[in-house]
């Protein structure tokens, strides 16, 4: 069973965070919160979540892939993160997949992990850079182990993509469908 990290700290995206651990569980992926704060880690919107662990009592290699949720807040804390940033270039290093949906491209950046081609929440691009930025061409930007996406309102189309690559097919469609997702 494909094993998932997904870090999270004050400031979070509700909506991405929470439909990333759903449609991943739902596809029989085991997933593992991680914070960097407080178990209860308190959202950008006031929503608490409970984490499973901290992410210092944690090895990211247990895990196949490490998905870093967006929210301005919670980019910043995980961007300035040793912690964080060590995590994400020891999967680098190991050849693992790691993954950022909205403002979270920019701690893959600062961890020098971000390939080139990439997307993320609008006006993030200046913070990080304009050579290879996809803007809205795409809702997901998967450049070989490294998969970006835009923002809440893409945050499912990232997920199942994130299912499709850590499964197949099958279990993507069958999610997919389970999920009213219309296919585009």
């Amino acid at each position: 069973m494909p094993k998932v990290l997904v870090t999270i700290s004050t400031g979070f995206e509700e909506i991405e965070a929470i439909t990333i651990i759903d449609v991943l569980r739902r596809a029989e992926i085991e997933v593992v919160i991680a914070t960097i704060n407080d178990i209860l880690t308190v959202g950008a919107n006031a929503i608490v979540i409970q984490a499973n662990q901290y992410l210092k009592d944690i090895n990211p290699l247990d895990f196949d892939m490490i998905v870093l949720p967006g929210g301005g807040i919670n980019t910043q804390n995980l961007a300035s993160s040793t912690l964080v940033q060590n995590s994400l270039k020891q999967m680098k290093e190991k050849d693992k997949y790691i993954a950022a949906i909205c403002a979270a491209p920019y701690a893959l950046h600062t961890a020098n992990v971000l390939n080139r081609n990439y997307t993320c929440y609008p006006s993030f691009e200046e913070k990080i850079r304009q050579d290879g930025y996809q803007g809205d061409k795409q809702e997901v930007v998967i450049d070989e182990k490294i998969i970006t996406s835009r923002g809440p309102a893409t945050a499912m189309t990232f997920a199942l993509e994130l299912v499709k690559i850590l499964k197949d097919e099958n279990t993507y469609q069958k999610v997919k469908a389970g999920l009213l997702v219309k296919s585009s």
